[in-house]
């Protein structure tokens, strides 16, 4: 049986407001988990969101009563609603209190007291499953459910196609991750009378795209350079070829969920029957030719006229 080798994904991209001392605990917290940059100001936490540099922030209630513009976290929650922002408790003193119920107002919901090895152990598996890639896990969950009773092969496409959807790449480097080449990938699928391979990379990328639209504070430009266009135009060309949509109708209509929806309808429910008996990974081999057996004579042929 084949082993399917994974790469290691990167380490989640944190960014914090801490004291000293938290630094130097969250980073050995996060070892191997992921990697911190530790800002001073919301000013810092805002340009690494913007530049798509942070999966998740921690902010400390020690470090509150340090920053006079802390209120100011509410634009953090605000513009980025699907980048977690969390409450770190690691003292308390007459000042908590106050601190938890500002970071509250700013529409924090998580707090990890880590006064105890147990809050180490629970924000380093929180902030891990910001690497655990949620949005590729719906997807593919999202795409099979479409297709019940899926082969092996198809399975496999359905991981591979969202994991390289959410980085640059194209059609050869999905075909270099299940191992066959190109040429014949596209044959198995025109041959199957499905969709193809580029044109489903393609709506695989545009549900990324539309999870970044999913923050107000991102911009298109900025959105188009997270997925590798060389342009906020080229971006929506490739959106108006794609969908005959521009880049802020394709804002305005489409987040993750029904982004994903819209591949579903297009590309996947109107091929069920084929895609339920498709496996991209196994060639169909011609029936053998059927040998007479030695010993039985062969039928005699009509003597020429």
């Amino acid at each position: 049986m084949t082993e399917w080798r994974r790469a290691q994904p990167p380490l989640s991209a944190i960014t914090t407001m801490l004291t000293p001392d938290e630094q130097m605990r969250v980073d050995a917290a996060g070892s191997g988990v992921f990697a911190t940059t530790h800002r001073t100001s919301v000013d810092d936490v805002l340009r690494d969101l913007r530049l798509c540099r942070a999966r998740a922030v921690v902010v400390s209630t020690a470090f509150c009563r340090e920053v006079p513009d802390i209120s100011r976290v509410a634009r953090v929650v605000r513009e980025f609603p699907q980048v977690p922002t969390v409450a770190l408790l690691s003292q308390v003193d007459r000042g908590t209190a106050r601190a938890v119920l500002t970071l509250g107002q700013c529409g924090i919901r998580t707090l990890v007291d880590v006064r105890e090895p147990t809050g180490w152990r629970e924000l380093r598996n929180l902030l891990a499953r910001e690497r655990s890639t949620d949005l590729q896990h719906l997807a593919v969950a999202h795409l099979l459910g479409e297709v019940p009773g899926a082969r092996p092969g198809m399975r496999r496409f359905a991981e591979v196609l969202f994991d390289h959807a959410a980085r640059p790449g194209g059609v050869s480097d999905l075909a270099e991750a299940l191992q066959v080449l190109p040429s014949t990938m596209m044959s198995r699928f025109f041959r199957a009378a499905l969709p193809p391979p580029r044109r489903l990379l393609t709506y695989a990328r545009l549900v990324f795209a539309a999870h970044w639209f999913e923050n107000p504070g991102l911009s298109i430009s900025r959105v188009a350079t997270q997925m590798d266009y060389s342009s906020a135009q080229s971006f929506g060309r490739h959106l108006r070829h794609a969908l005959g949509l521009t880049a802020q109708q394709f804002r305005d209509r489409y987040d993750a969920r029904g982004m994903l929806q819209r591949l579903s309808d297009d590309l996947v429910v109107p091929y069920r029957q084929a895609w339920a008996t498709f496996d991209p990974l196994v060639n169909r081999r011609r029936s053998p030719r059927v040998r007479p057996e030695e010993g039985v004579p062969r039928p005699r042929q009509p003597a020429p006229g």
